[in-house]
């Protein structure tokens, strides 16, 4: 394996997330150290990073303007950013980026101040977020279920394809990828013991097991 991954920013695959395109550059270069994707604006006026409240967040972020124009908001102060323009932002800013340019296009680096990151393989989950927003819970299953289990290292990706089998009548499947997801990760068995998207399994021996209901 090389020491080494190039690639041009256009040849990321684009995904919607929300109604914010984006390109997954932390994913596609297999970046393990920090947190790092492209928000790209394709009409003036476009909102493309979100209203993002940070109060309960960690991260520090860098945006560099790479392409178009954009205007920040930041804690109510806007402040105009052509191509070229870093803005820095602590936890607890909230802030608003609006393209002011077509094709605008921001790269967004972030990580929490003092503590190593791990990354939570979001940008695996992102393209079937608003499948599961519109209720289809088995197109998800069904779409999603050989891309994630190709990444079983990321446990968010497979808890949120367990809330899915759930709803989409599949338990077997959605207990077994949820024992994967705690394997990874402690903290969703209490998250899962009060997820209602685990309601329609919630009576299942294996899941009380799972989430420690038999002793709550």
């Amino acid at each position: 394996m090389s020491g080494y991954a190039v690639a041009q920013l256009d040849e990321i695959d684009e995904v919607d997330y929300g109604g914010s395109p984006w390109r997954p550059v932390r994913h596609h270069l297999g970046i393990l150290a920090f947190g790092v994707n492209a928000w790209v604006g394709h009409g003036a006026g476009d909102q493309i990073t979100g209203d993002d409240d940070e109060s309960e967040a960690t991260h520090e972020r860098l945006y560099v303007v790479q392409r178009g124009h954009a205007v920040f908001t930041l804690d109510g102060e806007r402040f105009d950013a052509p191509a070229g323009t870093l803005v820095f932002v602590s936890p607890g800013t909230k802030r608003t980026v609006v393209t002011k340019e077509e094709g605008t296009t921001i790269i967004v680096v972030g990580a929490a101040a003092g503590q190593a990151y791990e990354p939570d393989g979001w940008e695996i989950w992102a393209p079937f977020r608003s499948l599961y927003e519109a209720g289809e819970y088995a197109a998800v299953a069904d779409r999603g279920r050989e891309v994630i289990e190709a990444r079983p290292r990321y446990a968010d990706p497979l808890y949120n394809l367990a809330c899915c089998e759930s709803l989409a009548g599949r338990s077997a499947d959605a207990i077994e990828h949820l024992r994967q997801a705690i394997d990874q990760s402690e903290r969703l068995r209490s998250l899962a013991a009060d997820d209602s998207d685990f309601d329609p399994i919630r009576g299942e021996p294996a899941f009380k097991e799972l989430v420690g209901e038999e002793e709550r």
